[in-house]
């Protein structure tokens, strides 16, 4: 069978459309969702045969009870039906369709085989030293490559046991509750996270012992002495008192996090992939590591920059066994970015003299101005989320009368931090006050790239369920359709 995982966060309308572009034939659903399927049932363009509701204790109004399906699976196997068991496999055809983020067009299928998966959970392998008596705890969406092949089917592989999240809101007390020795994130995760460490320390007025103490710490690691997790215990407990690992990936994250999370004692492996990848393309591992890269390219997987420019920045093209097949009913798609075997990624990066990759940003999401010079956002936007009120922000070109782009900035800030550290300001004190924080960001870089302008803002920007923001969508607010 091909599986066709769906985000339950997706409103009724794209549930609708998911189900019609697969063309799926079964579905199975919560009952919150009955109505949505139940409507699907009148649609002549939709090709849905059997409607299987998990809740159901027995069948009703078309639509079979997953409880009694089980038991009639049972009831067949224990009378000598053997047809599950003799199901003959095709590793190679496919098997999963997993509809793409979609942050700025609609979602594209991607066709996966059981082979494409299983070659990246083996060489996943590689990365990190993952073993039975670890428990990872899982936050972002299943239906989601990344989450779905590093977190649950690796971890499986691993043998590892594995918590399900309560919530975001429920993350730390998680970590408590089922001491969780690691897990996969995105960055504005991890991001949150060190702020609040961060915040603690400045609270108790510990700012110097701890840059003395994590000055020390480092300098005896440097010498074989790991003290950081008996140093620096307290923080660790907030951290539910087990964590040791964090692997993340999916968005561009500031060095100055990275280095202050494994100051003290929890290690981070950068990774680089997208669906199309089954996912992961390349990654850090347990031996060679450098903040901001995405390392070396997985053991079965090749890559090069293609078309690199005076700084050596190109795009990504990949190669191996977990590459997809293609995008389900669309060739032109699939034409456009598989290339004599070779899978054009839409990312830019460059290998430094050591032969780390690292990723500058995607090529569409490049500001290019009139005189030529090329502005990638993602850069702008790390400077940008390291000022502590920053909860996320979005750099883009606003189109100028000349025809020209200039650079602007639209930043959500953390409504409780700014309230309680300037209790007697208003909104627009708050926008003077980043402005003036923009001003200096602009010091440190190139006219060409400077901030002219924000859009300052406590309402969250609209983003897909693995916390990307939808950039087209946010422009179409920002400047009109």
């Amino acid at each position: 069978m091909i599986v066709v995982p769906l985000d339950k966060a997706l409103p009724d309308n794209e549930i609708e459309n998911s189900i019609i572009r697969s063309e799926v034939e079964a579905v199975i659903f919560d009952k919150k969702y009955r109505n949505v399927f139940q409507n699907l049932q009148n649609n002549p363009d939709c090709k849905l045969k059997h409607y299987i509701c998990m809740d159901l204790e027995k069948d009703e109004d078309n639509i079979l009870s997953l409880p009694c399906l089980l038991q009639k699976g049972k009831e067949l196997q224990t009378n000598g039906d053997r047809r599950y068991h003799e199901v003959v496999m095709d590793n190679t055809a496919m098997s999963i369709m997993l509809f793409t983020s979609g942050t700025t067009s609609l979602a594209k299928i991607v066709m996966l085989s059981q082979a494409n998966i299983c070659a990246n959970i083996y060489s996943t392998g590689c990365i990190a030293k993952v073993t039975s008596e670890d428990t990872f705890l899982s936050f972002l969406p299943l239906h989601h490559t990344y989450e779905s092949t590093t977190t649950f089917l690796y971890g499986l592989y691993c043998g590892i046991t594995i918590a399900f999240c309560d919530g975001l809101r429920y993350v730390a007390s998680n970590l408590k509750e089922y001491q969780v020795t690691g897990f996969v994130c995105v960055p504005l995760i991890l991001e949150a996270m060190y702020k609040k460490i961060q915040k603690g320390v400045k609270e108790k007025h510990l700012q110097i012992p701890f840059v003395i103490l994590t000055f020390l710490s480092n300098l005896l690691l440097k010498c074989g002495i790991d003290v950081r997790r008996k140093w620096f215990k307290s923080i660790i407990q907030e951290l539910g008192g087990h964590l040791r690992l964090v692997i993340y990936g999916a968005a561009p994250m500031d060095t100055s996090t990275i280095k202050g999370l494994k100051n003290i004692g929890v290690e981070l492996l950068n990774g680089y992939g997208l669906t199309e990848a089954s996912p992961i393309v390349s990654a850090e591992n347990d031996k060679y590591q450098k903040p901001g890269s995405v390392a070396f390219a997985l053991p079965n997987v090749e890559i090069k920059i293609e078309n690199p420019n005076e700084q050596g920045i190109g795009e990504i093209v990949v190669k191996g066994p977990n590459i997809m097949l293609g995008y389900y009913d669309n060739q032109e798609a699939t034409d456009e970015v598989l290339i004599d075997g070779w899978f054009h990624t839409g990312d830019l990066g460059y290998y430094d003299k050591d032969g780390y990759l690292f990723i500058t940003g995607r090529k569409k999401n490049v500001i290019v101005l009139k005189n030529g010079k090329n502005i990638y956002p993602e850069e702008l936007e790390i400077l940008i989320a390291r000022l502590p009120y920053v909860a996320e922000n979005m750099v883009f070109g606003r189109p100028t009368a000349t025809g020209d782009l200039e650079i602007n900035a639209k930043i959500v800030y953390h409504v409780d931090y700014l309230k309680q550290t300037y209790p007697d300001k208003t909104k627009e004190d708050y926008k003077n006050m980043i402005w003036e924080d923009m001003k200096t960001i602009n010091k440190t870089m190139p006219a060409y790239k400077h901030i002219r302008d924000i859009l300052v803002t406590d309402e969250p920007m609209i983003k897909t369920t693995t916390q990307k923001i939808k950039r087209n969508e946010e422009l179409k607010k920002i400047l009109g359709d």
